[in-house]
């Protein structure tokens, strides 16, 4: 870093002085006259209080010169790097610059800033609160001391607002309508044009005398004006109806106009409707016009046939308001309407008036002769069948004989078609060889074995449930019953949510043959909804699933299904091309089996550690006799359990085991029972050990000779060699690490008992995957919490029958920490990796959902035994955790105050999303903040060693202690260690010294232990975190606090665990005013995460937001 010329003027307000004020500070010998180019100077970068100027000197470079004012003190630094501890001539001309610029003293006067501040703050309303940077801010934009406010939504009421027009209601431009909406109404005019035989339908607005009668003028409606009014969607409607019909000349309708007039015959808004009598006048006044009414009915038209020789007679009539008219008596307008008692009424349906109208151009009775009949018949009778009832007197109802000995089988049909965007759907029903539309008025015709036709009768109950089935399937179809000559649905809704599907369901259900789904083409969907059958058996180490989705005799494979289920997709494809539908209910429930479960070919394993889901995800009828009575065994003897059954101890074990240690031990031999793994994870120092050592004698005596192998660090193969051989003699145990690397064992059934360490065991990963075991122990098994690593790899690949997890700190960073544990521990018990983290690990750590924590632990609970030392070990002495504050030097704190700075401008000045790709930056940069709170000689810039707070308070600690009491002194830092080192040798202190690179750690730990003239024990906390047992010291100074508290917890009980018989104190130094105190802050949201074992914190370091850093490098 660049060194600076620092000068401190206590008691000095920048704002209250005048240069001559501040020339007093310069050197003696110095001088400064105003040669008028204050005007250079400029602002690098201006805030309230503080600033960073330099001046334009063209090619000359003027060093940079900061200001900052903090209550009484004005701090002065310069890059000249004067030696001299006065005012620089450089910063006394910054300074005349300030005072002479408004722009920039304003930064620095407060009473300046207060004066300007309440100006403008009179238009706010708050020129009489007490502080005014609440509610304002400063900032300097081009060349210029520019005021913000800080609320956005402070709004200036002054008199350029108050001058505004009023915003007052304008007066409404349209009066006349909402007045007269209440004195007249809206009729409808059928009136037929001038030069045309077409219909035209006019809206008048008219004035009704006291009689009711109409008055004259008659207003025409503008069409156009009214629509964009305010209208309900009838009134909406109707309008655009007579919107479109109006200017029309063609003779035929096209299909807008035609649905038009069915909006127009409805008269939605119930108008009261007159026919203009041209007869009376040409122009629409009151006196042409009469009222009539119009109705839209679907009249029935009857035709009978009679055979007359040489002749076939045809009469016809129209079934009408339930009065049969001939047709020579119709009254025909507008080609759609037929005029009768005074109405007009609508006929929906052309082709049936196109029948009417030809049949009303010839006679009311047609004579064909027999010679033109068949023709006549096959061009006109048998088209119009459909929708006319034709009656043939001519033929004779067929007896009951007659029908006896005819095929008298009926069968529902519904025939799918394409009709351009729209699918139809057209109910049939077959009788015997005839299939008749239901929609239809055709008679069913029986034809006996001689040839001769008879009438039959049609089944009308038959056939209204079949439509009544059809009908209760979507709601659009009710409305079409009474005019389409089928049902029809837009393709989007036919398809739309496989609507299709539950349809099909229903109908064949209800016996109906649906056909010509597969030409409909475009979508390549399986019409028939999934059945889903499952079967569930038990196997060795799994629940064997059975699933089997079939459609329609498509059986869908399990890898298809997986495959749609992680595309979350309900469509899976099927061995003939088609997409079969997963149903949504189920969808939800396949989600939950694959969560659970393995997939292999077609089957889906289910580990056994997860009993108790299946018994709850799956009814009792899927599952196998044998697995019912397994799940009945798991549940009642293993998880409804009161307690855990007292295992006696081992006859091979030589010491006595506390009780918790006894219950532990239990514990495992009950895991072990049902061929569960687990996580012992008692507090550091409680004996996980000797409670494991029972275990392997338990199991030698129970199973026989049959090698188990324990995965540890290296630092701890020597305490497990010497627990093994004092507590369990008869174990014959063989440290791998120890073997000449050439000579590998080739027979590991020679011993009960294998020592590895993880950093070896990586090396000959290829030896030992090929070997089996018993059981699987890794200690100290945080190790492999991140299962990316490749030491978590490297352990998942050792075959055994069974695994368990040590450790003291199962969750040391975040709830992810548990799935590296359980899932070596516990296979599938937790589901794979990206369903935990979805599931738990962001729900938990990102969302602090409490109801996932909760759900995490109850899973886990039955595999997990945790006891701390406040639980179970009454008898062990209090452990009381201080903190000493240090206060940095000058020297010390001007170096911090830089480097603080300096992380500062960087977080500042950097884009959030910036900061979260470049966290390693950041935490490198608050390392050296760390650091320097130890001391500034670690950045090996040069900086001396004697500038450390911390060294000095230690050795006066262990100078003060030492006569009494055996100390640990931890550091994250191995150049911290050696600065101690250096002073403890000054002062001719004896002490051990333990780091990464150490060697011979038995050794060192020994003569700590055993030599009483060594008092101080110098670790480095990763090196010594794990595995040491350190009772004979009572005093533990941790130099520098550590990002997690787990690890600093980890060093602690290494002096605060079995065997101390003394009070254990533990001090942490901390630096007053810097990063280290804001760590404190963070590290007691992290004890909770770890206390609770399933927290709702994450890992802090990543997930700080750019205001957090700002506050970690904020003193």
């Amino acid at each position: 870093m660049e060194q600076s010329h620092v000068i401190i003027l206590r008691d000095t307000l920048l704002g209250a002085c005048s240069i001559y004020d501040l020339m007093r500070h310069l050197a003696p010998g110095s001088s400064y006259a105003d040669s008028g180019e204050s005007v250079l100077v400029y602002p690098i970068h201006l805030a309230l209080n503080e600033g960073l100027f330099s001046k334009d000197t063209g090619e000359v470079v003027f060093p940079q010169v900061g200001v900052r004012q903090e209550d009484t003190t004005l701090a002065l630094t310069c890059t000249c790097a004067s030696p001299l501890d006065k005012v620089c001539i450089h910063q006394m001309e910054v300074l005349d610059a300030i005072l002479k610029r408004d722009d920039y003293r304003i930064f620095f006067d407060g009473r300046m800033r207060d004066t300007r501040l309440r100006s403008l703050a009179k238009g706010y309303g708050l020129d009489r609160e007490e502080d005014m940077d609440v509610y304002f801010q400063l900032q300097f934009e081009e060349g210029k001391a520019v005021i913000f406010s800080k609320q956005r939504e402070l709004f200036r009421v002054d008199q350029a607002f108050l001058k505004q027009s009023s915003f007052e209601r304008s007066k409404s431009t349209l009066p006349e309508l909402a007045e007269l909406s209440d004195i007249k109404k809206w009729i409808l005019v059928l009136s037929k044009h001038r030069f045309y035989e077409q219909t035209n339908f006019l809206l008048f607005e008219v004035e009704l005398t006291q009689q009711g009668k109409l008055k004259n003028p008659l207003t025409p409606v503008d069409l156009a004006r009214q629509l964009l009014q305010e209208n309900t969607a009838d009134t909406v409607r109707f309008l655009t109806a007579l919107l479109s019909y109006q200017n029309r000349f063609e003779s035929e309708a096209n299909d807008t106009e035609i649905l038009a007039l069915k909006i127009i015959a409805s008269n939605p808004m119930k108008l009261d409707v007159y026919y203009h009598d041209r007869s009376r006048s040409e122009s629409i006044v009151a006196k042409s016009l009469f009222p009539v009414k119009l109705a839209i009915v679907k009249p029935e038209l009857k035709l009978k046939v009679f055979k007359k020789e040489p002749f076939y007679e045809i009469n016809s009539a129209l079934s009408i308001l339930d009065t049969l008219v001939p047709i020579s008596e119709l009254v025909l307008k507008n080609d759609y309407f037929i005029f009768f008692k005074q109405q007009y009424i609508y006929v929906p349906d052309p082709d049936l008036l196109r029948v009417i109208q030809f049949l009303k151009s010839n006679n009311e009775t047609l004579l064909v002769h027999s010679s033109k009949y068949d023709a006549f018949d096959a061009q006109f009778l048998t088209p119009i069948e459909g929708y006319v009832d034709v009656e043939y007197a001519y033929i004779h109802k067929a007896s009951p004989a007659q029908i006896a000995g005819t095929n008298s089988e009926r069968e529902c049909l519904l025939y799918l078609q394409k009709e351009g965007t729209f699918i139809s759907l057209t109910p049939v029903v077959r009788y015997g060889d005839s299939e008749l539309p239901v929609y239809s008025r055709k008679q069913l015709y029986i034809v006996d074995a001689a040839g001769n036709r008879f009438k039959g009768n049609r089944d009308t109950v038959y056939e209204d449930r079949f439509t009544a089935a059809i009908l209760s399937q979507h709601p659009d179809f009710e409305e079409q019953l009474h005019y389409a000559q089928y049902f029809y649905l837009h393709k989007d809704k036919f398809f739309d949510d496989s609507w299709f599907l539950s349809a099909f369901e229903a109908w064949r259900q209800a016996g109906i043959t649906i056909l010509g789904f597969q030409e409909l083409g475009g979508t390549g969907i399986n019409p028939y909804t999934a059945k889903v059958d499952i079967k569930i058996n038990s196997g060795k180490d799994w629940f064997n699933v059975h699933v089997k989705v079939n459609f329609g005799g498509q059986v869908a494979r399990m890898r298809q299904i997986q495959r749609a289920f992680r595309n979350k997709s309900r469509f899976v494809t099927l061995d003939d091309g088609t997409l079969g539908v997963l149903p949504d209910e189920w969808m939800n429930k396949i989600s939950k089996y694959f969560s659970m479960a393995q997939l292999e070919k077609e089957l889906l394993h289910i580990p056994k550690i997860r009993f108790s889901e299946v018994e709850s995800h799956f009814e009792s009828d899927v599952l196998s006799t044998e697995v019912r009575e397994e799940l009945t065994i798991l549940r009642q003897d293993f998880l409804e359990a009161a307690a855990v059954p007292k295992v006696e101890s081992p006859r091979g074990l030589q010491t006595v085991l506390r009780d918790y240690q006894q219950e532990g031990f239990s514990w495992l031999c009950f895991l072990d029972r049902f061929k569960f793994g687990g996580c012992l994870a008692d507090d550091m120092g409680l004996g996980k050990t000797v409670q494991v050592i029972a275990f392997l004698l338990y199991l030698k005596e129970k199973a026989g000779e049959h090698p188990h192998l324990i995965v540890l660090p290296t630092s701890l193969l020597f305490n497990w060699e010497d627990e093994l051989t004092r507590f369990a003699p008869d174990l014959r145990v063989l440290n791998y690490n120890g073997m000449p690397r050439s000579k590998k064992v080739e027979q590991l059934t020679n011993y009960d008992v294998i020592l590895v360490s993880y950093g070896v065991l990586s090396s000959d990963i290829g030896f030992f995957r090929d070997q089996s075991f018993s059981y699987v122990f890794l200690d100290e098994a945080q190790l492999i919490k991140n299962p990316n690593s490749e030491r978590y790899k490297t352990v998942c690949v050792l075959k055994s029958t069974n695994r368990i997890v040590m450790t003291g700190t199962p969750v040391e960073n975040s709830t992810f920490d548990i799935y590296g544990l359980f899932s070596f521990a516990c296979p599938g018990l937790l589901g794979n990796k990206q369903f935990f983290k979805d599931t738990y690990a962001i729900p938990i750590d990102q969302f602090e959902f409490k109801q996932r924590a909760l759900e995490l632990e109850e899973k886990i609970a039955p595999f997990i035994l945790r006891r701390t030392k406040r639980q179970v070990v009454h008898e062990l002495p209090e452990k009381t955790e201080s903190v000493i504050y240090c206060d940095m030097n000058e020297e010390q704190r001007t170096i911090y105050a830089a480097y603080e700075e300096e992380v500062r401008n960087y977080i500042n000045g950097t884009d959030a999303e910036l900061l979260d790709q470049d966290r390693l930056h950041v935490l490198a940069s608050l390392t050296r903040l760390r650091q320097v709170c130890n001391s500034p000689a670690l950045l090996q810039n040069g900086y001396s060693a004697a500038n450390s707070v911390k060294i000095d308070v230690l050795l006066e600690q262990i100078m003060d202690k030492m006569k009494g009491h055996k100390i640990l002194v931890f550091s994250q830092f191995v150049g911290m260690l050696d600065l101690i080192k250096e002073r403890l040798d000054r002062q001719q202190i004896a002490y051990s010294y333990l780091t990464g690179q150490s060697k011979n750690r038995k050794s060192i730990v020994a003569d700590f232990q055993e030599n009483e003239s060594v008092r101080v024990f110098l670790i480095s906390l990763k090196a010594g975190g794990l595995g040491l047992n350190l009772t004979e010291a009572d005093y533990v100074y941790l130099v520098d606090p550590w990002w997690n508290p787990a690890v600093e917890n980890q060093a602690i009980d290494r002096s605060y665990r079995i065997g101390q018989d003394k009070k254990v104190t533990a001090v942490r130094l901390i630096c007053t005013n810097t990063i280290e105190e804001k760590i404190i802050d963070l590290k007691q949201r992290k004890q909770k995460l770890a206390s609770d074992l399933v927290g709702t914190d994450a890992n802090w370091f990543n997930s700080l937001s750019k205001e957090d850093l700002l506050a970690l490098a904020s003193s």
